[in-house]
C-alpha cells in the first residue's frame, strides 16, 4: 500500500520559487543609455515639429519689442527708478522666456499618454523609471537655454544692459533653476490631467496671470498691496529682480519684497530650494504611480 502524504502550502511555495535571480549589471550605464535614447527621441520630435521652439522665441521677442516700444515715450522713469522701460523690461522677458518654455515640458509626455507610447515604455524592461523624468528635464533645459540665449542676444543688441560673460553665466543659472522647477510641475500636470486639451487650457490660463503677478512689467511699488503679496510669493519675482540687479546695477544689491529683503545669492538659494522640492515631489509621484 502506497502511503501518500499531503504537502503543506509552504513546501509547495518553496518548490515553485525560482532558484535563479535576475540581476542587472552596470545599472548606471544602462540608465545612461535609456536616458540618451529617450532624449534623442524628443530631439527627433523637435526636429520634425520645430514650431514649439520657434514660438518660444518669437513670443517673448514680440513682448520685448512691441511692449517696450509702447512705453518708450511714456514718463515711466520715475516708476522704474530713472531707467528706460525697455531696459527695465528685458530681465522680465528673459525669465518669461524660460517660464513659457518650461511650462510646456509636459506636453510630449501627455501625447505619449494619449497615443499609448507611455504604456509601452512602462512595460519595457527599463532599469529605472527615473530615465523618463531625467530625459524630459534634459530636453526642456537645453531647448529653454537656447531660447534664453537668443533673447539675451537681442537684449544686448537693443539695450546694452549685459556687460560681461559672468553676468550671462549668472542669468543662465537663474533661468535654469526656474526651468527645472516649472518643468517638474508641468510633468506632474501631464500625469494628472485627462488630456492635452485640458493641459493646453491650463497653460493658457496660468501663463499671463503668472507674468502679471510678478515684477516683469512693473515694480512692486507700482502695485496695489494685494498684488504685492501675490508677487512676493511668485518665484519669478525673485528671478526677475536678481537678473535686473545684475543687468542694471551690475552688483549684488538688496532685493526688497513685501516680507523679505534678500541679496542675489539668497535669491538663488531660494530658487534652488524650490527647484529641489518640486523635483522630489514629481519623482515620488512617478515612483508611486508607475513603479
Amino acid at each position: 500500500m502506497i502511503n501518500t502524504l499531503k504537502k503543506s502550502p509552504l513546501e509547495y511555495s518553496t518548490q515553485l520559487k525560482p532558484k535563479n535571480i535576475i540581476t542587472v549589471k552596470n545599472r548606471e550605464k544602462n540608465l545612461l543609455y535609456e536616458t540618451y535614447a529617450l532624449t534623442k527621441r524628443l530631439y527627433i520630435q523637435l526636429k520634425r515639429r520645430p514650431s514649439t521652439l520657434i514660438s518660444g522665441i518669437v513670443q517673448p521677442l514680440l513682448w520685448l519689442i512691441l511692449f517696450g516700444a509702447l512705453f518708450q515715450n511714456a514718463p515711466v522713469e520715475l516708476i522704474t527708478s530713472n531707467i528706460k522701460y525697455g531696459k527695465f523690461l528685458s530681465p522680465g522677458i528673459i525669465v518669461f522666456t524660460a517660464f513659457t518654455g518650461s511650462i510646456n515640458a509636459g506636453l510630449p509626455m501627455m501625447f505619449d499618454r494619449e497615443f499609448g507610447f507611455l504604456n509601452r515604455l512602462l512595460t519595457a524592461p527599463l532599469v529605472s523609471r527615473d530615465s523618463l523624468l531625467i530625459s524630459s528635464m534634459l530636453f526642456i533645459a537645453t531647448t529653454t537655454i537656447i531660447q534664453t540665449l537668443i533673447i539675451i542676444s537681442f537684449t544686448i543688441m537693443l539695450f546694452h544692459s549685459i556687460t560681461n560673460l559672468y553676468n550671462i553665466y549668472i542669468i543662465l543659472t537663474i533661468t535654469l533653476s526656474i526651468t527645472l522647477s516649472i518643468g517638474s510641475i508641468s510633468l506632474y500636470l501631464a500625469f494628472i490631467l485627462p488630456g492635452h486639451i485640458e493641459f493646453l487650457a491650463f497653460v493658457l490660463i496660468i501663463n499671463l496671470p503668472t507674468l502679471f503677478s510678478s515684477t516683469a512689467l512693473a515694480p512692486l511699488s507700482f502695485m496695489p498691496y494685494w498684488l504685492q503679496i501675490i508677487a512676493s510669493i511668485n518665484p519669478l519675482t525673485y528671478a526677475i529682480e536678481s537678473i535686473r540687479h545684475i543687468c542694471i546695477n551690475n552688483s549684488s544689491g538688496i532685493i526688497q519684497t513685501t516680507w523679505l529683503n534678500l541679496n542675489i545669492n539668497q535669491c538663488i538659494y531660494l530658487l534652488l530650494s524650490t527647484n529641489i522640492i518640486s523635483f522630489i515631489i514629481i519623482k515620488n509621484f512617478i515612483s508611486y504611480k508607475f513603479e
